[in-house]
């Protein structure tokens, strides 16, 4: 142990906040502000083993109730003397960890002696800025007489606290003493057994009650507990010996109290584990003392089963079903075919809800309307019908409701719509995915002839969920198909039809099953793939895609949180600001949903991540200088956490570890987003860089993911007037090019495209149309105006606007026919940054659904005849209309 030691009378202060280091302990440091790396220099490094140190105890401003006498700043110090001691009313002095703000600070007046054990120093890169890293070992106590400071850090006028020789020796006589210190040994020493007992180990720490002094072995002992600061501060102060072991005492005999208490709880625990074991282990020797004695009387298992049927509440005629099943199980011997499957059986007629209800919440339409719009953002007219739906229920609980089809592209929120539907009943939700199912036993179930049967996914998913009210989710019931097994989506007829479903028969079960109380709830991204009967059964409510704004909004109040919250990340380690949400909206994602824009921002929020964890990382205790590479110069510590410690139990020999703490967040910018999600995906001149030449036209197309940009190269070239189409196009598609070109022919006279001596505009040429992206599939009437622009174009020899995008139908007599998926085409123009777009006259109608922002960025033209739409596709108009004769 360490002998006495002889105390200067001024030593360098390091303060402690919060936190006591008594003497014989050891804790380690890391010291990063100026003021603790100056002390450390002075008083450690440059004296080397001779340097000595104080630590003093600091109190957050927080705390109003001192435990023991406290020092104000700058007491004891000259008023006048305002170059070196500390004042109130400086800013400097004010700051304990490097706090930039004014506050009180609460110094302890008594704190410890302590010297380096071991130091060592590092420089971080690219700043150079020079950290150390202390083992301290606490020496003795003093009290502070004067503080004052020196430079950038602390010093105080302290005299010993400690007793002396003589008065140690006087008390040390004292019988009183002699009883407390036994005592204090015998339940120190019980402590350490208990320990050891329980780690399995044999330590040193037994050596230290027959070889340090008991007032010693006081402050270590403690020092190993976790304890309250007021308590560590009780310690501290308590420099009459007979206090500090009674102290000691206290805190020794609650550390060994609870650690009995868990003892005795660990025990429980395992004994209730063992005899969990012991039954089984009893039950399964039982079970094959019987099978040796031929006794195969399961009748408990047989009462168990039956007192579970009756549980049910089955209907009569089924219940009667029931127990004609389980007299033929009981005659039956379990190494029988069919014992097991029929056994299974009664235990699905058992579990099936038949009369088990959730009960449903008071409806409160503005408690669902809140809901809906903290879940969703946008999709008005959506939100509108599902609180209709509910305002129907409110009237008319056994009311039965249509069954809703969400339609719409990918990632607009239709499952999420069903998960708020179920929320705002109070009911239980169940999904159930048919994406790629083509057995109807899947829906119905298979017979239980057959081998490995089962229910189908409907009896399946009411098992799940225990009640016979659901809100049932048929996801993607527009990707069904069929084959030689059946045709799931006819099955689904029943389902869907309220008059039939009361009594749904699934083949397995062989017995009605009324689902007329589950609220079914379906998905789809095309409608057209939906066969018509099971159409007619559904009301469709289609969900188009997101425009920038909603986009936008999404981002910053549902999708940023929930990214932040899956990566383990808050706002204090990672920030994406509005402008870099609309720049990745704009550059890397041009979808109709949100997913790839989730994607996006996961993506950050990995590299923020990793930036994080790379910030934790080990300085070596050396003597030697050592260039340390760290990450963490991006983002200094804060001045606040200037001191890291933990307190090292004697005996234990281990790494303490040293969280980094974050001064600042990372904030996104545009060099990140190139550097995480790679070079911009989109631009916003792509239109206007590939219509640079005659032939070339911008079209809108819809798709199962939204509307789309389609661009419509042509090019003529020598040949014997033939017609070329590539692209992957469809029939209906290929219909249309020949159409334009024949309605283009046929009027190149009146429209200037060929010289009146000139009979056919395809002499001695070929015509190649191509769509571009020409492995993805396109079929469609909508892209004939667009067909007949590029060929006017072409033959023309004038390029088309860049800012415009048309869709309609036409026919050879050049009337523009009406086209669907009118909103969606709108929204992909605006995403894509078109200004312009042309559309049927009698397309009119359906402007009403597209959002009024979208439309007030676009132009919008009505084009009843085509010549309408080549006076608006050319700059300044089409310049051959006034020679038409049209």
């Amino acid at each position: 142990m360490v002998e006495p030691v002889e105390l200067p009378s001024r030593l360098g202060i390091l303060p402690f906040r919060n936190k006591v280091l008594l003497p014989g302990a050891i804790i380690r440091i890391r010291c990063t502000s100026s003021s603790s790396v100056k002390l450390v220099e002075q008083e450690l490094w440059q004296r080397e083993e001779k340097g000595l140190i104080g630590i003093l105890p600091v109190r957050d401003d927080a705390d109003a109730s001192a435990i023991g006498p406290v020092l104000s700043q700058g007491a004891g110090s000259n008023p006048g003397d305002r170059s070196s001691r500390a004042q109130s009313g400086s800013s400097d002095s004010q700051r304990v960890d490097g706090k930039n703000h004014q506050e009180v600070i609460q110094w302890h007046s008594r704190g410890v002696a302590a010297r380096a054990l071991q130091l060592s120093r590092g420089v971080e890169k690219p700043s150079g800025k020079v950290t150390y890293t202390v083992v301290l070992e606490g020496l003795c106590r003093f009290s502070v007489q004067e503080l004052s400071t020196r430079g950038t850090y602390y010093t105080a006028k302290i005299s010993p606290s400690e007793m002396t020789k003589a008065e140690m020796e006087q008390v040390e006589q004292d019988p009183d003493f002699i009883s407390l210190s036994r005592q204090f040994k015998a339940t120190a020493m019980e402590l350490i057994s208990v320990l050891e007992q329980k780690q399995k180990t044999e330590g040193r720490t037994k050596v230290l009650l027959d070889t340090v002094p008991v007032h010693k072995l006081a402050d270590i002992f403690v020092a190993s507990f976790e304890m309250s600061f007021e308590e560590q501060l009780c310690m501290l102060d308590s420099v009459d010996l007979g206090v500090r072991l009674s102290k000691a005492m206290e805190l020794v005999d609650r550390h060994l109290q609870s650690i009995r208490v868990a003892e005795k709880i660990t025990q429980k625990v395992e004994g209730q584990l063992s005899k969990s074991q012991k039954e089984f282990l009893l039950r399964q020797q039982m079970r094959a003392i019987k099978e040796e004695l031929g006794d195969d009387d399961d009748e408990d298992d047989f009462v168990a089963l039956e007192r579970k049927m009756q549980s049910a509440e089955m209907p009569a005629n089924i219940w009667k079903h029931a127990q004609r099943e389980l007299r033929s199980l009981k005659k039956m011997q379990p190494q029988q075919p069919g014992y097991n499957s029929l056994r299974v059986y009664l235990e699905l007629l058992a579990d099936l809800p038949w009369k088990k209800e959730t009960e449903e919440l008071e409806l409160d339409l503005k408690a669902a309307k809140e809901r809906l719009d903290s879940d969703h953002y946008g999709l008005v007219k959506v939100k509108q019908r599902i609180i209709e739906y509910l305002a129907v229920r409110k009237l008319k609980p056994d009311a039965r409701g249509p069954v809703l089809c969400f339609v719409g592209p990918p990632g607009v929120g239709k499952t999420s719509l069903a998960s708020s539907i179920a929320a705002a009943l109070g009911r239980k939700f169940v999904r159930i995915s048919l994406g790629g199912v083509k057995d109807e036993a899947d829906i119905r179930g298979h017979r239980r002839t057959y081998i490995g049967s089962m229910p189908g996914r409907l009896i399946d998913g009411l098992k799940r969920v225990a009640v016979c009210n659901p809100v049932m989710l048929l996801d993607e019931i527009d990707k069904t198909g069929s084959d030689v097994r059946g045709d799931p989506a006819s099955a689904l007829l029943e389902v869907l039809d309220p008059e039939q479903n009361k009594k749904f028969s699934d083949h397995y079960l062989n017995v009605p099953f009324d689902l007329s109380n589950v609220v079914f709830v379906a998905t789809a991204n095309r409608m057209q793939l939906i066969p018509p009967p099971l159409l007619d059964r559904m009301e469709v409510i289609e969900l188009p895609g997101y425009t920038p704004e909603e986009k936008l909004k999404i981002a910053m109040y549902h999708l940023i949180p929930r990214v932040l919250e899956q990566h383990g990340l808050s706002a204090e380690y990672l920030q994406i600001p509005e402008a870099m949400v609309k720049l990745l909206i704009q550059r890397y994602t041009r979808e109709a949903g949100v997913r790839n824009l989730e994607r996006n921002l996961a993506s950050l929020a990995r590299a923020a991540a990793v930036r994080v964890v790379e910030r934790d990382r080990t300085v070596p205790l050396s003597k030697d200088v050592h260039q340390v590479s760290s990450p963490l110069l991006e983002n200094r510590f804060s001045d606040g956490g200037e001191v890291d410690m933990e307190v090292i139990p004697i005996g234990a020999d281990h790494e303490i570890p040293n969280p980094l703490r974050i001064a600042s967040p990372l904030v996104v910018d545009e060099a990140m987003l190139e550097k995480v999600l790679g070079p911009p995906r989109f631009e916003d001149r792509e239109a206007a860089e590939r219509v640079i030449t005659p032939g070339i036209s911008v079209g809108l197309v819809w798709t199962a993911f939204g509307g789309e940009v389609q661009f419509v190269e042509a090019t003529v070239m020598s040949g014997k007037g033939e017609l070329h189409l590539t692209g992957q196009l469809g029939d209906v598609i290929k219909e249309s090019a020949q159409i334009a070109l024949t309605w283009v022919r046929a009027r190149a006279t009146d429209l200037k495209l060929a010289a009146a001596c000139e009979s056919n505009l395809l002499e001695g040429r070929d015509i190649h149309i191509h769509f571009p992206a020409g492995a993805v599939p396109k079929d469609g009437p909508s892209a004939g105006v667009t067909l007949v622009t590029a060929l006017v174009s072409l033959f023309g020899r004038k390029r088309v606007r860049a800012d415009t995008a048309m869709t309609g139908e036409m026919t050879l007599r050049g009337l523009v026919l009406p086209v669907g998926g009118i909103k969606d085409k709108i929204l992909a123009a605006h995403r894509y940054g078109i200004k312009r777009v042309i559309l049927p006259e009698r397309n009119l109608k359906d402007l009403v659904e597209v959002p009024s922002g979208v439309l007030a960025s676009l132009e919008i033209i009505l084009a009843k005849r085509m010549e309408d739409v080549l006076e608006q596709a050319f700059e300044g108009g089409c310049p051959w209309r006034l020679h038409s004769k049209l």
